[in-house]
This record gives structure tokens, sequence and C-alpha cells, in this order.
């Protein structure tokens, strides 16, 4: 996530959390859990292995992590993995990684384990500097629908200043790799009608949009830093988890669940 580093997430995190009492127990147990992604991603740069096995030794260092400081339901799904072999691990990660469709079918407390401990991987093996080695080469500008590195959907939309006005960007939910996208287009059905493309955005979070498509039903949230600065998107996604109730009364479904699932 260019300009948005592991450190600026969790110090984000711990900002909003005492800002945002609706949020702040999500955001408090992120902060906690990036600075474990952090030093997953740190280790992966002075790893020779960089396969999806490589991960399986933290698998028991996040199940402690989650018992420790999760939701009861994550504590839950913690519990059932452990019980589980090195081999279902694996197969966890690299079913998810490789986008396979049962687990598109799994319980999103069960999902989370594989997508917290692929993000901080997939957004290093994203890297420009580990995509040179392999002599191939880094995303560039695109109007793709999923992520043009890994293929997964995207999390959240970031306005960035352009001109007079602002560009908008969608942000890998998977390796955070971010990548250009038209601002009057729907990133799930393509629809390009602007009265199909209703924005919300509430007093509480002015930086904060909701891009909805009435062809799809679905919605995906935009972070103007033109607004504010100091936002880091995919956290400030995750402290303005009230506006997603305003989608859901107005029956619109989440392009792609965060971290936590909502």
């Amino acid at each position: 996530m260019d300009g948005f580093s592991w450190d600026r997430r969790i110090a984000r995190a711990g900002e909003l959390s005492k800002t945002h009492a609706a949020a702040s127990g999500l955001l408090s147990f992120y902060q906690g859990l990036a600075g474990f992604q952090k030093e997953v991603f740190e280790k992966l740069a002075s790893a020779d292995d960089h396969s999806i096995s490589s991960l399986l030794p933290y698998f028991p260092r996040l199940l402690s992590l989650v018992r420790k400081t999760g939701s009861p339901a994550l504590v839950q799904a913690a519990d059932r993995l452990a019980s589980g072999s090195r081999e279902d691990w694996h197969d966890l990660l690299d079913g998810v990684w490789q986008h396979d469709e049962a687990c598109a079918n799994l319980p999103a407390e069960t999902l989370f384990f594989a997508s917290a401990l692929l993000q901080p991987y997939a957004e290093f093996l994203a890297k420009p500097e580990f995509l040179a080695k392999q002599s191939t080469t880094s995303p560039v500008d695109t109007s793709q629908q999923r992520c043009p590195f890994c293929g997964s959907k995207p999390q959240v939309a970031v306005l960035r200043p352009e001109g007079d006005g602002a560009k908008r960007s969608l942000l890998c939910s998977l390796c955070s790799t971010e990548w250009t996208f038209r601002r009057l287009v729907c990133p799930n059905c393509g629809e390009e009608q602007k009265d199909r493309l209703p924005i919300f955005i509430a007093t509480e979070f002015d930086y904060v949009r909701v891009d909805a498509c009435d062809t799809c039903h679905t919605y995906i949230k935009a972070i103007d830093l033109t607004k504010n600065g100091n936002a880091v998107p995919v956290v400030d996604e995750l402290a303005s988890v009230s506006l997603n109730l305003w989608a859901t009364e107005n029956n619109y479904q989440k392009l792609s669940p965060n971290l936590f699932g909502v």
C-alpha cells in the first residue's frame, strides 16, 4: 500500500480507537493484529522460501493472538483451527490464495485467519523490489475490476488530488496493490450511468463516501484524501463501520467485506 506503511496503519488505528467509540474495540484489535502482520512482512524479506508453506510457522502465533484479544466468534474459530493439522492450515491458505470457489462458502471467521496471514505475504510479493528480482513487472494503472497482481476484489477506493479535482484508485483487499479506476464506473458491474451511481456521505465522516450502484446493488467506500490527508484507507474504512448500516438498510451489499467480514 504505497505511502501507508505498517507503522502508519498501527498508529492510525490507535488514534481512531480513541475518537470513534462504536469501532474502538475493532480498531484496538486491528492495531495488535497489524503489529503481528508487520513482523511477518519484515521476516519474509530475509527468507529464502516464499511459498505458502513459509506462513505455517506463524499460524499458532496468530491463533494465540486471537484467543487473547479476539471476539468470541473468532476465539471459537481459533479453537477449531487449533485442532487441525498443518496440512489443513496449508489447504486453507492455498485455497484462499488461489481463489478456490469452495473457500467462498467458508465462514467469515475462518477466512479471517487465512486473510490475516496472506495479507502481509501478498503485499510482500507485490513489492516492486521483489517483482524485479523475479524478472516480472509491477502492475501499472488499469481499468480492471480486480487486482492486476493477485486477482482479488478491491477493499476500498481512494481519492487523491489531481488538478482541481481528485482521481480515484482501487485498493486490493489482499495485497494492497493500488490501481487507477475511473470515478463514474461501478467497480463491480461496470455501470457508467451517473444516475445509477448514488453517493452517500455522513456528517460524522465527511471524507468517507459510500459509492453505490443501483444496477448490481453493491457499494464500496471511498476515502477522500483531498479532504483528510491523515487518513489511512484500510484503517479509516474500519472506523467508518457505521456507514455499513446505511448501506444495508438501503439494500446495498458490500463489494468485498473487510478482514473482519463486515
